[in-house]
C-alpha cells in the first residue's frame, strides 16, 4: 500500500511544497516539490490568499493521505515568526477541512531524520535528498527542498496510524480498508476537477 505525504515548509514569501510517495521499507519516490509564493510588496491579507490558494491546489492536485507542515519555533524576528504561524496555520487548516491527518515536526527533527544529525545544514539535507530519492539534482528552491524532508521524516518517523513499518503494514486491517477508502475518494474527486 502506498502511503503519500505532502510536506509544508511554511513561509511568507516562499512557501514550500513537498510530495513523496512511499510503499514502506524506507524507500520513497518524489512526486512533486515546489513553492507557493506572495509578494512583499502585497497587503498581509492578499499575501495569505496567494498562500492558501497554493496550497489549497496541491492538496487537491496531489491527494495526499498525510500533511506535514514544519513547526514553529523561537526567532529573533518577531515579524517572520508570525508570518510562518500565519502559514502553517492555512496549511493545517486546508488539511483538516478534507479530513486528511496532520503533523508536525521540528527543524531538528527533520535534520535527525534525513541525516542522522540534528544540526545538519541545508547542503547536507540536500545531499541526502538526492541520494534517498534518487534524484539527479535537489529539488530548487532550497524551501522545496526542506518540504520534501518534512515529508520524508513524517514517512519514517510520523507518529499515529499513518505511519509504515518496516513491511508497510503498520495500521489494522480495518484502518487499512477506510484509508484506502478514503484516498480512493479523494483521487476520483481530484481526477474528475482537473477533467472539468
Amino acid at each position: 500500500m502506498t502511503l503519500r505525504v505532502m510536506g509544508v515548509d511554511p513561509g511568507l514569501t516562499r512557501c514550500g511544497v513537498g510530495v513523496i510517495d512511499s510503499a514502506g521499507a524506507r524507500r520513497a519516490t518524489l512526486v512533486a516539490a515546489g513553492v507557493v509564493r506572495s509578494s512583499a510588496d502585497e497587503p498581509i491579507d492578499q499575501r495569505l490568499l496567494a498562500i492558501v490558494g497554493g496550497v489549497r491546489q496541491a492538496i487537491e492536485e496531489h491527494s495526499p493521505d498525510v500533511v506535514a507542515v514544519e513547526r514553529v519555533f523561537s526567532q529573533n524576528n518577531i515579524s517572520t515568526v508570525m508570518g510562518t504561524a500565519q502559514v502553517s496555520g492555512i496549511a493545517i487548516l486546508e488539511a483538516a477541512e478534507r479530513g486528511i491527518p496532520i503533523a508536525m515536526h521540528t527543524p531538528s527533527e527533520v535534520k535527525a531524520a534525513v541525516t542522522g544529525n540534528g544540526r545538519a545544514d541545508k547542503k547536507q539535507i540536500q545531499a541526502m535528498l538526492v541520494k534517498l530519492l534518487k534524484l539527479e539534482a535537489p529539488p530548487r528552491p532550497a524551501d522545496a527542498a526542506d518540504a520534501v524532508a518534512i515529508a520524508l521524516t513524517q514517512l519514517w518517523r510520523g507518529p499515529g496510524p499513518v505511519a509504515l513499518d518496516a513491511t508497510g503494514g503498520a495500521r489494522t486491517s480495518a484502518q487499512s480498508v477506510w484509508a484506502e477508502a478514503e484516498r480512493s475518494a479523494r483521487r476520483a474527486r481530484a481526477g474528475s476537477t482537473s477533467r472539468t
